[in-house]
């Protein structure tokens, strides 16, 4: 019987418990998980804070806790969507079925004859990753919108010391006439 994979593409800035609870469902449908790390190449701003090594290890120390085979892939952006899949394909074990909520992504993964499925949201409201990010720039509690794991890697490399000095760089420099 042929093993089937599901690629689970999303930025994980960072990887929260709703991400977690989705890829416990994606590993109930499928025999193997790939998390596909998006916009891989950027870090250190506002919106993309934590590198593609440090979201490797946030997503793999997770996983490694869930028993459910699976592999951690980054994939840079293009910016040329005609090439995006190719590129994607090259980076990941093969698969056959792709989850994402972005409508371009699933576009093009549709265009190349995959099968896209919707990634379920779970408790969108208190788990969003720009809202966790918010959060831990205004000193406000965080910890329990993501796994231990992955307070473990922000803490380690002083993930909201980061954000909170990338945060006031963006208002200075928005300040700026």
């Amino acid at each position: 019987m042929a093993t089937t994979r599901g690629l689970l593409i999303g930025r994980f800035q960072p990887f929260h418990r709703g991400h977690e609870q989705l890829v416990e469902r994606i590993a109930s449908e499928v025999d193997e998980v790939i998390v596909g790390i998006g916009s891989a190449d950027q870090s250190h701003t506002r919106r993309d804070p934590f590198t593609a090594g440090e979201r490797i290890v946030m997503i793999s120390n997770v996983l490694a806790e869930m028993d459910a085979p699976s592999y951690v892939v980054p994939i840079e952006d293009l910016n040329r969507n005609s090439v995006w899949v190719s590129h994607a394909e090259s980076m990941c074990p093969p698969f056959d079925v792709v989850y994402s909520n972005n409508p371009l992504v699933g576009r093009l993964f549709e265009e190349s004859d995959y099968e896209v499925r919707d990634s379920e949201m779970f408790d969108r409201e208190e788990l969003r990753g720009t809202d966790i990010r918010q959060r831990m720039i205004a000193g406000e509690t965080w910890r329990e919108s993501v796994p231990g794991a992955v307070v473990d890697a922000i803490e380690e490399i002083d993930g909201v010391g980061r954000i909170r000095t990338i945060a006031d760089s963006d208002v200075a420099l928005e300040d700026r006439p």
